[in-house]
């Protein structure tokens, strides 16, 4: 039982390896040009969540704000 699941564990680790051999690995240059489009989308993105809580905490603390005075 332990050598068949041993067996299949080679197997699958070779199969692996043949895989990992065809695959067209990115130059450097390209990998760190997606690395920057990758961290200016993160950066934007987080920039523009940051203002849509910003504007909608605002928001709800105006709401709040009029509906306690009544």
């Amino acid at each position: 039982m332990v050598s068949g699941a041993m067996n299949g564990m080679i197997q699958f680790l070779n199969e692996v390896k043949l895989e990992l051999s065809k695959v067209v690995w990115p130059k450097f240059n390209e990998w760190v040009g997606s690395t920057i489009v990758v961290l200016v989308i993160v950066v934007a993105f987080a920039v523009y969540l940051g203002l849509v809580d910003t504007v909608i905490f605002k928001l709800m603390k105006r709401v709040l704000q009029v509906y306690s005075n009544n």
